[in-house]
């Protein structure tokens, strides 16, 4: 029998597309650590992902599932507590898209039908899935729902358009429905800041492979992995942070605190060096 920090608990599981996505990660390291899962995401992430890989693996179910439709998080949430025997123990939240993003158009050109696509996919996604589990009674007391974030709900950073709104919302979200859980079941409820990672969704974005140098030479313990966000939510998930909820925790090696690195300004002064420009 698996020993580990989650021995007996059982969660659901949202996002996982394929081994880079860190909902994927997030299942391995849960499963390793001793949960039983389900797995979910939309129908068409299920055709092009391989999630039924990753169920193989961990010996978890499938259940399809649109996060912007309720019926369809009600059913899953319903199904789960069936499969599990009764209330579950975790959720995690990793659920993002914009198409502004996916089409390149300019923030200051923003579609505003993408926009309210953009908020609903990725930030009220979770509100329902929130509301539902609350209606339904599906966690246990002292049970963790995580959500993925990043630190452009704070910071503007060029190129990740109205996803940094939607990642605003998704953290108000989190406080705001935090302390209705707290109060009423004694249910935890975080956003996790991970630092840039190179996902199948991340990748869209404009300029990631620059954002993710810039974030590296930034942060003093370097980029978080996958696989090390992984781990903070087992943490998150797991009875040792029972008092810990409606925060915003960032997971990015220190990037968020960080005005300029030593590694920052030494490349920033190499690019005026190389520049052939009279405006140096």
């Amino acid at each position: 029998m698996r020993e580990g920090l989650l021995q007996g608990k059982k969660g659901v599981i949202f996002g996982a597309l394929n081994e880079k996505s860190i909902a994927w990660q997030v299942a391995l390291k849960a499963w390793k650590e001793g949960a039983e899962l389900v797995l979910t995401n939309s129908p068409v992430a299920l055709r092009l992902g391989n999630i039924h890989d990753l169920a193989k693996i961990t010996g978890s179910q499938v259940i399809p599932a649109d996060a912007t439709k309720m019926d369809e998080i009600e059913n899953l949430l319903s199904e789960s507590i069936k499969i599990f025997g009764g209330k579950f123990d975790f959720i995690l939240h990793s659920i993002g898209m914009s198409p502004n993003v996916r089409k390149d158009i300019p923030y200051e050109q923003t579609s505003y039908e993408n926009m309210l696509k953009t908020f609903d996919i990725s930030a009220l996604s979770f509100h329902r899935v929130l509301q539902t589990s609350y209606k339904l009674d599906a966690l246990k007391e002292w049970g963790s729902v995580v959500a993925l974030s990043y630190v452009a709900a704070q910071r503007t950073l060029s190129g990740y358009n109205d996803m940094g709104d939607a990642k605003a919302l998704l953290e108000s979200i989190a406080r705001s429905f935090g302390y209705i859980y707290g109060r009423d079941k004694k249910v935890r409820v975080n956003t996790v800041s991970q630092s840039p990672t190179a996902t199948t969704a991340g990748s869209g974005i404009h300029g990631f492979e620059s954002l993710i140098d810039f974030s590296e030479r930034m942060s003093p313990l370097g980029n978080a992995s996958a696989e090390e966000c992984a781990e903070y939510c087992v943490a998150l998930f797991s009875d040792l942070t029972r008092k810990v909820t409606m925060q915003n925790l960032f997971h990015d090696g220190g990037f968020s605190s960080m005005g300029m690195s030593l590694k920052a300004i030494e490349q920033y002064q190499k690019s005026f060096e190389e520049c052939d420009c009279d405006d140096k």
